[in-house]
């Protein structure tokens, strides 16, 4: 019987690192060449699996934030932390109390994953739903005014605000390097823009090596952040209804809106061709780095993050009688996007590319994607 398994490792052979506690587990995640049927025969990009830490991107901000705030003293020991989350800076957080020892409260609507909602209650968060969305600002104002009376109850408790905190695009530089790394060199990114932080963060650590980098944004159809009306979304992840200040306008060359329908499509092929897939921001985020890939010339390297992995979006993008129910089914996705000149040139209904990207508050100078 060979029993070479069995044998104990020689001493040239280092055994594998032992995590001891989960927090060391973020980072480091694998990269994976994504070819066909995105792309020709040859052409593709490399997608960055952010899904490989315990709860997926958020991981990253949600452990930095709360670090950060208890380095500054804004966050004492034991003191609550109270976030509005559709779902995976939630899975930060929630990480993020397990490890410094904070009760987390994470505030999220009827709209979120009742997978993810039992996942948070299993790590110990408390989670609170708001029974209606705002007037104006929707579901995620709705959350956020939540939050203010949670916080305005609890003098000690600390809000992350990750739509307008600093932290959350800092905690991304460590994805830079290893994207750097990884690749050696990108010339391309392609990335969801929802608070705006992995966005801003991974595009100013790789410009450090790569100046001449290009930053593609990928937004929902119905949200506001690059100057559409708000709409409802069924797209969780990506996309926002209000104008975080994380968004670094000026870093994008271009910005694509992706559709519901068009995510799914572009998710299932992901899983069937390539295994690992995810949620809304995977698909689109994919859809769109496919484009990319088809478009730059040959030997272009194209780097696209992937925030999530599948498991969480089982009962909705996974599920075929809530995709028929949602009529997401039935329609393959087009091969090139629509084009309008400015952001706000008509409404957009499916995927749609500009390449003139500006603050629609005005809050930065615009920016002319020139290729």
């Amino acid at each position: 019987m060979h029993l070479s398994l069995l044998e104990p490792r020689g001493d040239r052979t280092p055994l594998p690192a032992i995590a001891r506690r989960p927090a060391q587990l973020v980072g480091d995640t694998p990269v994976l060449w994504v070819g066909e049927p995105f792309a020709p025969p040859g052409r593709g990009f490399h997608a960055k699996l952010e899904g490989a830490n315990p709860g997926g991107i958020k991981d990253r901000p949600g452990l930095h934030m709360v670090g950060e705030a208890r380095r500054r003293g804004e966050l004492v020991p034991g003191a609550p932390i109270v976030e509005s989350s559709s779902g995976t800076l939630g899975l930060g957080l929630a990480l993020a109390g397990l490890t410094y020892g904070h009760p987390v409260t994470v505030v999220t609507d009827p709209g979120a994953e009742l997978s993810v909602v039992r996942l948070l209650t299993a790590l110990g968060a408390r989670v609170d739903q708001v029974p209606v969305p705002h007037r104006e600002g929707g579901w995620q104002q709705a959350r956020r005014d939540r939050v203010a009376e949670l916080l305005a109850r609890m003098p000690d408790a600390y809000c992350p605000d990750q739509y307008h905190n600093p932290d959350n695009a800092a905690a991304y530089r460590p994805l830079a390097a290893e994207l750097a790394a990884q690749l050696g060199h990108v010339d391309v990114l392609v990335a969801a823009v929802g608070t705006g932080g992995h966005s801003a963060g991974v595009t100013a650590g790789l410009r450090e090596s790569f100046p001449g980098l290009r930053l593609i944004g990928v937004d929902a159809v119905g949200s506001t952040i690059f100057g559409q009306p708000a709409a409802p979304r069924l797209m969780r992840g990506l996309g926002s209804s209000i104008h975080p200040a994380n968004v670094d306008y000026e870093a994008f060359a271009e910005v694509h809106w992706v559709a519901a329908d068009e995510a799914v499509w572009a998710c299932r092929r992901l899983a069937r061709r390539h295994y690992a897939s995810g949620g809304w921001s995977v698909g689109a985020v994919a859809l769109v780095a496919g484009w990319a890939a088809r478009e730059f010339p040959a030997g272009t390297r194209i780097a696209a993050i992937f925030p999530d992995g599948p498991h969480r979006y089982l009962e909705t993008v996974y599920n075929d009688a809530w995709c028929h129910e949602q009529r997401l089914l039935g329609r393959p996705a087009p091969q090139e996007p629509d084009e309008i000149a400015e952001q706000d040139e008509r409404v957009v209904t499916r995927w749609t590319r500009c390449s003139r990207v500006r603050d629609p508050l005005g809050r930065g100078a615009t920016r002319a994607g020139v290729r």
